[in-house]
């Protein structure tokens, strides 16, 4: 096989993360930031296509390179339809789902749609890793306990389903051939039971359920929550934002930002220490639902995400967790390298490209 050069795009609200490999040798990577100013001018994420686009032209010219120098393209997946896990070749149909925002909105998407722009123009492949709507739930996994509503999987797959990986090689098994629970600790949290190579049961960390994280609510009481919903005080979108971004720890001491948190801890402050503790022990709770609906069969449970930097908190899980199984901790979220990993898979023919 010859040595390919792989552009890897990875948006988020106010950022785009934009890396050059060969093949897995990361050459040149930058984290181009966006003002909110400079954002303000458009009404919608996809209307910020060109504007990202430009930016990440102009972050290759300054590493010396050019589009036409690109032999793959991989951009991170965003709210689609559910589908398996893998690596799939970005196609037009996902690029009309994920410009017409049929399934939700979020800036993860743009990374697919430019990735699909730069290789047609190019006549290149482009491809797309793990999305955050990977669904391998067992039908039970489904049932709410409320017809109406089904239990969806949308959560952290890339990075989750990249340090399983990680971690059976490290005892020298496959992926396929372990059971293991993973914690993506970072502005959400999502708690996954991996199973022979399927994720088959993980909490909604996107306004679903499952511990309360720096900025998301997670499970919290229903009633309550109607009473807030009819209360005449909040309209629909605000209720929203209550729950997603203004939840969790941000709603108790006003910042999402687990390293202020545990400097104020540093400092004495015994709220911080409480509400911070308290997440903690949620995570713990969700570790204990996953184990046990694994019937205790379980090779390891890991702590990634970028809260698993933090010796305080992972220190406090241990403190639950580890009289029964030891933890694996993998701090931070090694997004770009897992997206870049997926697609040499199948540009090495270890794996077949999913299909959308």
């Amino acid at each position: 096989m010859t040595d390919q050069i792989l552009l890897v795009i990875n948006p988020g609200s106010t950022s785009t993360k934009v890396a050059i490999f060969k093949n897995e040798e990361l050459i040149k990577e930058k984290t181009l930031r966006h003002d909110i100013h400079e954002l303000k001018p458009f009404k919608t994420i996809i209307d910020q296509i060109d504007f990202r686009k430009e930016m990440i032209e102009r972050f290759l010219t300054s590493a010396g390179y050019e589009l036409s120098d690109i032999d793959v393209f991989v951009g991170r997946g965003g709210m689609m339809k559910p589908l398996k896990g893998g690596t799939y070749l970005i196609t037009e149909e996902m690029v009309d789902d994920l410009s017409s925002m049929k399934y939700g909105a979020h800036a993860s998407a743009l990374g697919s749609i430019i990735a699909h722009d730069f290789a047609k123009t190019y006549r290149k492949p482009a491809y797309t890793v793990n999305p955050v709507v990977v669904d391998e739930f067992d039908e039970i996994s489904r049932i709410s306990g409320l017809k109406q509503i089904e239990r969806k999987s949308i959560f952290h797959a890339l990075n989750q389903k990249a340090i399983a990986l990680r971690f059976a090689q490290s005892i020298n098994k496959k992926y396929e051939d372990i059971n293991v629970i993973v914690v993506h600790l970072g502005g959400g949290i999502s708690v996954g039971l991996h199973k022979r190579g399927r994720v088959i049961d993980v909490n909604n960390a996107l306004g679903g359920d499952g511990p309360f994280s720096p900025e998301r609510t997670g499970t919290i009481p229903t009633y309550p929550l109607v009473d807030i919903c009819y209360s005449g005080i909040y309209n629909k979108e605000e209720v929203k934002k209550m729950l997603v971004g203004k939840g969790g720890i941000a709603s108790y001491l006003d910042t999402n930002d687990a390293r202020i948190v545990e400097e104020r801890i540093n400092n004495g402050d015994m709220e911080a220490k409480l509400i911070f503790d308290a997440m903690a022990y949620n995570v713990v709770k969700e570790i204990g639902a996953k184990y046990f609906a694994a019937k205790g069969d379980i090779d390891g449970i890991i702590l990634t995400g970028g809260i698993a930097y933090s010796k305080y908190f992972t220190n406090q899980i241990k403190a639950y967790v580890e009289p029964i199984m030891p933890l694996t901790v993998y701090p931070g979220e090694d997004e770009m390298q897992a997206l870049v990993e997926g697609a040499m898979r199948v540009i090495k023919g270890l794996e077949k490209p999913q299909s959308y």
